[in-house]
């Protein structure tokens, strides 16, 4: 089973317009809600691989409800039988919302994140509680995404030390403060985008970037460079994989896509070259699925054996 955590869990909302125009009054199209949050979104696509997976988190008030609802209802109209189990720890705050407008003129999406509910002391003991409880049965485990108010800025840290300890394989994907802090309790894997790499090690030539994170404390770091594909420095050396061609469409969640990617290609014994195929063909397959947490299969299947994975040099 694998487990993805997602302590700052959201309901996706998605508009849909002809054409976006500041300052002015837009007809919707076309409305579309979703169980959301990077973590929940990993999971979904893990599930659709056909992969058992738990998602844990919080989630209260209306919108938990209804985020809730959703995933039980993707649970149900599952075609393979692949098993998403809800573990999220309820809370007294509200789960947040995202919305995203879609320009249908020009492809491009803007996207509107509201912040987290204020998380107690007692609500993060009963999460912390409940992970331990969650890893003995666990092949590996990722976290994802933003602290909700409330949360230990080291909370991250936190929990991949107990992974590690529980010896469960360990995927990072966060940003700021949080990624500094649970970097140095030395993570299996960190993904951050090109951004998030360069704002924490300072440097801006990515595979040297790469390598300085790996200096920081993880095993091995796989960057997100947008329609440029994946950069991964590891201990086995380091590779560049890009997809064949640009995919047009909604790029929202697919370096979560990536992570289910490089979480299954682990489960399933693949080499580093395998995984960052599979990863960046997820990945472009969700840029053309309508929304995050999901891919199209068909274009994944055509851009798997076609992504070009290429060796880095040594000395960068």
């Amino acid at each position: 089973m694998f487990l993805t955590v997602t302590l700052n869990a959201a309901l996706d909302i998605t508009y849909r317009v002809p054409r976006l125009r500041a300052h002015s009054t837009h007809r919707v199209q076309e409305v579309d809600e979703r169980p959301g949050g990077k973590g929940v979104n990993v999971a979904r696509v893990l599930a659709a691989l056909g992969k058992d997976v738990t998602v844990t988190g919080f989630a209260g008030g209306a919108t938990g409800a209804a985020l809730r609802n959703l995933l039980a209802a993707d649970q149900r109209e599952r075609p393979n039988h692949a098993r998403l189990t809800d573990a999220f720890v309820p809370i007294s705050g509200t789960t947040r919302r995202t919305v995203a407008v879609v320009d249908a003129s020009s492809g491009d999406t803007t996207q509107l994140n509201e912040p987290g509910p204020a998380i107690s002391p007692a609500e993060w003991q009963a999460f912390t509680t409940a992970y331990a409880g969650l890893l003995p049965r666990t092949t590996a485990v990722a976290l994802c995404g933003s602290l909700p108010p409330g949360v230990p800025v080291g909370a991250y840290a936190e929990l991949v030390r107990a992974a590690r300890a529980a010896d469960v394989p360990v995927l990072l994907d966060t940003s700021g403060e949080a990624l500094r802090r649970g970097i140095a309790a030395r993570p299996d894997l960190v993904k951050p985008n090109g951004d998030e790499l360069a704002q924490l090690t300072g440097v801006t030539v990515p595979l040297r970037a790469a390598r300085d994170a790996r200096r920081r404390g993880a095993a091995a770091v796989v960057a997100s460079l947008g329609a440029e594909g994946l950069l991964a420095a590891t201990a086995d050396g380091a590779w560049r994989a890009a997809p064949p061609q640009t995919i047009a469409g909604n790029p929202t969640g697919a370096g979560d896509s990536a992570v289910a990617g490089l979480l299954s290609g682990l489960a399933d014994g693949l080499d580093w070259p395998a995984r960052l195929s599979r990863a960046v063909a997820l990945s472009a397959a969700t840029v053309a699925a309508p929304a995050a947490g999901e891919f199209d299969p068909s274009t994944y299947a055509a851009v798997l054996d076609r992504v070009e994975v290429a060796p880095q040099p040594h000395a960068a």
